[in-house]
């Protein structure tokens, strides 16, 4: 399997890739080895959905009715680590 970096992967990437491991190790389209190799990247994938998930929750906390009636930000967010 090609190193990937996770980190960098959008929400939608990173969940298009767990969905594709998970259905390779159902299926038993890979050995044992892989299967404990993809195992570890599925861990690392879902780290980096949660991340993403949490940082999007945080905005929209963050967010509260203007004058206008529209959404804007009304604090300072954190710069994920």
């Amino acid at each position: 399997m090609d190193p990937i970096n996770v980190k960098s992967l959008k929400f939608e990437d990173a969940l298009a890739r767990l969905e594709g491991i998970v259905a390779q190790i159902e299926q038993g389209k890979v050995s044992l080895e892989e299967s404990i190799e993809s195992y570890g990247l599925g861990i690392d994938l879902v780290k980096q959905c949660r991340a993403i998930l949490d940082q999007a929750e945080k905005k929209i906390q963050l967010l509260g009715r203007g004058d206008g009636g529209g959404l804007e930000v009304s604090g300072e967010l954190e710069e994920p680590e």
